[in-house]
């Protein structure tokens, strides 16, 4: 009600015949940091300028380390990326936990985070201590030289997760510019940490390493704002609080964490059987057939609380889906034509005529990626209207792509051929499966909250 009063008061203090300035800055700086459309669209330009950033230090490292050295790089970034999502998800369900006390007037709202904090700060300490004597193994399960960048993989996740739980308490307290902010920043200081680390001659671990430091950085400097809004603990409560958060959020984690496997293990499984040179070039190329994803994830922050709220009321989803998967074909359409008709020239141009190999494979990564973009959104509405079976599904596909992808030669158009037949037969599923649900009740056996 407050809401239009101001705006409408604005309006009529205007004098007759005069433009309405004030009353239409009023208006914009209202919706752009009031509205829900305001926020959602801040943070969605957030991830669109941390992506942004992210093809930058792809564009910049691609052609400092050179082809072998990239494909090093790759290999690693991409198993951190499957490693990322349980703190994601935990993002996720910390923000929903905290926005609901919140909204309640509880005063107890985030009681529990920093508590959450301090196991999972105790657990990366842990995980730090194991990775260390098992760096050779990990190293080659990455398939890498690096071993101290090996080690570094499930630690840097372990720091993902804790500034996770701080994005998701202030989500939940609604300090979406704090968490925008810190997008941006983490994505832009991953950069300049690593410039600086493979400038003291620290070459791909340098590289990686980046991405812990940035985490570190963005997670101290996101404590700060965090501190003064959350109230003193209750002994014992947020450690139970935790475990039933994580395990109300195991049907995202177990399907995202499938999803990224899709999205990612081709380029860990080319690594391992390519030269070097090849391996950087194709995962230069799958860099680039990865946009689309992308967009897909952003359609899915609109796509999933839009379809769970219209499954709550009764309403059919499906209309919700069938435009996101439109969207998802006219962004597609144009990338297509450029790669099936300048893949060469766009890979040399951006990357470096060293870093063309994987020219042909682009096209068949293109559709490959769209497939799974169309997957992606099919998983968020079905996890919107509480759904979780369809997970064997992504499962299957993520064990066929490793086995198929193993037998195929090292020849990169091969790759990209076993890819795509893969995705279109995990899309076709995943399509017949999220179009034929409508309702919102949920799967027996796993409990509702975990689709919301």
């Amino acid at each position: 009600m407050a809401a239009h009063a101001i705006p409408s008061l604005a309006v009529r203090t205007t004098p007759a015949g005069a433009e309405p300035r004030t009353s239409r800055s009023a208006l914009l700086w209202h919706y752009a940091t009031r509205s829900d459309t305001g926020r959602a669209a801040g943070l969605a330009g957030a991830m669109i300028a941390s992506n942004v950033i992210g093809l930058i230090f792809t564009v910049v490292f691609a052609r400092i380390l050179g082809a072998s050295d990239y494909g090093s790089l790759a290999a690693l970034v991409s198993a951190w990326i499957i490693l990322m999502v349980p703190g994601s998800a935990l993002q996720i369900a910390v923000a929903r936990e905290v926005s609901r006390a919140a909204a309640g007037g509880s005063a107890d709202a985030g009681e529990g985070v920093r508590r959450w904090f301090t196991h999972l700060a105790l657990a990366t300490a842990v995980v730090a201590a194991a990775a260390i004597p098992l760096r050779g193994p990990i190293a080659a399960a990455i398939g890498v030289d690096e071993a101290w960048a090996a080690a570094a993989v499930p630690v840097t996740a372990m720091l993902w997760a804790l500034v996770s739980v701080e994005r998701g308490a202030l989500q939940g307290f609604g300090r979406y510019r704090a968490v925008g902010i810190s997008i941006v920043a983490e994505a832009g200081s991953r950069l300049v940490f690593a410039l600086a680390l493979v400038g003291i001659g620290l070459d791909v671990t340098g590289a990686f390493l980046g991405s812990a430091l940035s985490l570190v950085a963005v997670g101290s400097a996101l404590a700060l704002p965090l501190h003064s809004l959350l109230p003193e603990p209750h002994h014992g409560a947020g450690l139970a609080r935790l475990r039933e958060l994580l395990s109300g959020a195991r049907a995202p984690v177990i399907g995202l964490t499938l999803l990224f496997m899709l999205q990612e293990v081709h380029v860990i499984v080319v690594k391992h059987q390519a030269t070097g040179e090849t391996a950087g070039s194709y995962a230069v190329a799958a860099v680039a057939a990865k946009a689309i994803v992308w967009v897909a994830v952003g359609l899915g922050l609109y796509l999933l609380p839009e379809a769970a709220r219209r499954a709550r009321t009764g309403v059919d989803a499906r209309p919700v889906l069938a435009r996101s998967l439109g969207l998802i074909a006219l962004c597609a359409a144009p990338m297509m034509l450029i790669f099936g008709f300048g893949a060469e020239q766009l890979l040399e141009a951006v990357f470096g005529d060293d870093l063309t190999e994987a020219a042909g494979a682009l096209p068949w990564l293109g559709l490959a990626m769209t497939l799974l973009g169309c997957s992606y959104l099919s998983v968020q509405y079905l996890l919107a209207l509480g759904r979780w079976r369809f997970i064997w599904v992504l499962a299957v596909a993520a064990a066929v792509e490793i086995g198929l992808l193993a037998s195929v030669d090292a020849d990169l158009t091969q790759v990209g051929v076993a890819l795509f037949a893969v995705q279109a037969c995990c899309a076709a599923v995943m399509l017949t499966v999220a179009l034929r649900a409508t309702g919102s009740t949920t799967d027996a056996g796993f409990p509702a909250s975990s689709g919301e």
